[in-house]
């Protein structure tokens, strides 16, 4: 495997993220562009259900909502993708034939990502050879707080490898990284190891996304787009519940990165609970009123 320092990762200026939070946050959107942001949000949105109690039922219903999300208001887009484990990714591409939205699939021992590699090029396998399009693997937390940052980066390129044609999303769990200068360098590793997106959270534990981790996670983006020409994506996860916040992630995608990453190819939602409010949002620019949760399904 590819030998490479990650002890030099730079250094994350917190002052200087808190300042351009700041900024982001205390800016008004008209309502034209804040509009346009809605439905491009809706189209970013990885509809995911990731329980224990999961059935065939919930997961068709799941991929029903991803392509009707109100079927009252045509011209809605789709969302990007349905999040599933490994088991119900057939089910899922049944559903979702011939709609263009996205299957994505969990792996590598999700969420904890505890077990072995065979163990994690398997649950790779079973979600690929199932059809999926996209994996979404967690990060070996315990090896990268033991300084093995070599060991993180070559699991990273064996399950990369095991993907094919599906692209991977690499999640660094944030909330258990400890700092914003381990988010950098978990970043700068996933990437060069192949990471076609890297991922804050699991939604599993509490911080998940936050606007700092994921700006820091956007300058590594940047800064690995100018060393290397690669375009990489980005999807925050977990925590993000109303229209207001993603709004302004996605001020903050096109203000680091720019125009190019404001696609659902390159950015993503992980926040299913987010298709209502922003649902609400646009019925209340469209008629003025807002309506009842009640008109929309729970997920």
């Amino acid at each position: 495997m590819k030998q490479i320092n990650f002890f030099d990762t730079p250094k994350v200026d917190q002052v200087g993220i808190n300042d351009r939070i700041s900024r982001i946050t205390s800016r008004s959107i008209k309502d034209e562009a804040k509009m346009q942001g809605l439905y491009m949000i809706l189209n970013m949105i990885d509809l995911t259900t990731l329980e224990g109690a999961d059935t065939e039922d919930k997961v068709k219903h799941i991929c029903y909502k991803a392509m009707h999300l109100h079927d009252e208001y045509p011209g809605l887009p789709t969302t990007a993708a349905v999040c599933v484990y490994p088991n119900f990714v057939k089910t899922a591409v049944n559903e979702l034939k011939g709609s263009g939205v996205k299957v994505a699939s969990v792996a590598t021992a999700f969420p904890s990502g505890q077990s072995s590699l065979e163990a994690k090029l398997a649950d790779v396998k079973l979600a690929v050879e199932n059809g999926a399009d996209e994996v979404d693997m967690v990060l070996s937390r315990g090896k990268f707080h033991s300084g093995d940052y070599q060991f993180v980066y070559d699991e990273i390129v064996q399950i990369k490898k095991a993907c094919g044609k599906a692209r991977l999303k690499v999640i660094l769990e944030t909330g258990e990284l400890g700092n914003l200068d381990n988010v950098r360098r978990a970043s700068d590793i996933a990437m060069h190891a192949g990471a076609d997106f890297i991922k804050t959270s699991t939604g599993k534990i509490s911080p998940a996304a936050t606007l700092p981790v994921t700006l820091v996670m956007l300058e590594a983006i940047k800064d690995y787009y100018y060393q290397t020409g690669r375009m990489v994506g980005m999807k925050p996860a977990g925590g993000i519940s109303n229209s207001k916040l993603a709004l302004q992630y996605l001020l903050m995608v096109k203000e680091t990165l720019g125009g190019k990453w404001l696609n659902n190819t390159y950015f993503r939602f992980g926040a299913s609970s987010l298709a209502n409010d922003v649902l609400m949002q646009i019925m209340k620019q469209k008629t003025g009123n807002y309506q009842s949760k009640d008109y929309f399904s729970k997920d």
